[in-house]
């Protein structure tokens, strides 16, 4: 069974510049946990995000919604990566944060 992990996570950029630095970093994901994450699918349609990886073997989908004031990720996750889901939240959203602070 399946189980969605959602993260939300604040900002004060605006929408477009929100927007340019998730497509920015999201091309980091790759180089970076290339060894465990494989990107299949990432297909922006204004403002969302629609995706599949493959994490760990397993076939994992989302979306990134971008807001005037935060992000919101939601993911589908296999039974297993699910068990594994407290630990990646929390990844998830101090990368976020990182990503999306202001410089």
């Amino acid at each position: 069974m399946t189980q969605p992990l959602v993260v939300s996570i604040p900002h004060n950029l605006g929408k477009d510049e929100a927007i340019r630095r998730m497509k920015n970093g999201l091309g980091s994901v790759t180089e970076q946990y290339g060894n465990v994450v494989k990107v299949n699918r990432e297909v922006w349609n204004g403002d969302r995000l629609d995706f599949a990886v493959t994490a760990l073997t397993q076939q994992v989908s989302g979306n990134i919604d971008v807001a005037d004031d935060h992000v919101r990720l939601e993911v589908t996750l296999p039974w297993l990566l699910a068990r594994l889901a407290n630990g990646a939240q929390a990844l998830i959203r101090d990368k976020g944060k990182l990503l999306l602070e202001k410089k």
